[in-house]
């Protein structure tokens, strides 16, 4: 008898591999409906947001000088052995089409104050923007912060253009909204969910199929399996379909699990126990160690 506890787990598992397949749609399209393309200024010409110093003068003088090299018809590698600079540095200069694209970007550090940011904007877009009022709301909730920190980010979001576009929501998050129950999720997420489904057609035909696989494990109706399994395979949905055809494998076991009120729920903690047991050990101690621990507990 499979564990019911387990085919969800493996479910919200191939969930979030379909999701991640279509990440593109969780973003809204521009207001042209195209994205930005990114356009190297003319050689010679200076852009307003153009890098200046010696590192610029370094990356451009490099770039320039492997196009040359790649023009000549020689290989990435030979580049490499000729300038003695490593091979990634040469494929990075080679795969950018202008110098500006080899400056990366460093990310941003955490900090103590990342748990309470959307708190801050939200009252920010209140209109509290006081930040000793700010500060003391998020001491008085126990919060890690200090002023500085609490300064330094009301200041960002006042030079901050008022029309900047929401974030889109992550492939963790949209996963959580199509796995949990409805009841379980808020007006904010009801609706970021309604757009993502609205964008794109795969995961609205995914979140039909979770919803189903729910009702079958809810109400126990795994004399539907079969023909749940068929439709996910018609879909070829990624991720999905590949969880539904694993469960043919062993169809009569998960039939089992989700028709009947049995649960091999005391399996599963009985080996989460004796997993527990032989960690602690820390494999310097054999099997008769371990037997005894077992039994003795």
């Amino acid at each position: 008898m499979a564990d019911r506890f387990h085919l969800w787990q493996g479910l919200g598992r191939a969930v979030e591999t379909c999701v991640a397949a279509h990440r593109d749609c969780l973003r809204s399209p521009s207001p042209s409906g195209t994205l930005p393309e990114t356009i190297c200024p003319e050689p010679g010409r200076q852009s307003d947001s153009e890098p200046l110093g010696r590192r610029a003068e370094r990356k451009k003088a490099a770039h320039a000088l492997v196009h040359e090299l790649l023009t000549q018809g020689h290989s990435r590698r030979a580049i490499a052995r000729h300038l003695g600079w490593g091979l990634n540095t040469v494929l990075r200069y080679a795969s950018a089409a202008c110098w500006q694209d080899t400056f990366r970007e460093n990310p941003p550090r955490s900090s103590r104050l990342d748990p309470y940011k959307p708190y801050l904007e939200h009252r920010f877009a209140e209109g509290c923007t006081s930040v000793t009022d700010l500060h003391r709301e998020l001491l008085a909730d126990n919060a890690p912060v200090t002023y500085q920190m609490v300064r330094a980010h009301i200041a960002s979001l006042r030079t901050a253009p008022a029309c900047a576009p929401p974030r889109p929501p992550t492939v963790r998050q949209v996963t959580g909204w199509l796995t949990r129950h409805p009841t379980a999720l808020t007006e904010e997420d009801r609706a970021g969910l309604k757009e993502v489904l609205a964008r794109c057609p795969e995961l609205d035909v995914a979140a039909g199929h979770v919803r189903d696989f729910g009702e079958i494990l809810g109400n126990r109706l795994g004399a539907t399996l079969p023909a749940w399994i068929d439709a996910v395979d018609a879909s070829q949905l990624p991720g999905l379909t590949g969880f539904a055809l694993h469960l043919l494998r062993d169809l009569d076991a998960v039939t089992a699990g989700l028709t009947l009120d049995w649960s091999s729920g005391s399996i599963e903690g009985a080996v989460n126990r004796i997993k527990k047991l032989k960690r602690q050990l820390y494999g310097r101690a054999g099997f008769e160690l371990l037997r005894k621990m077992i039994l003795l507990q």
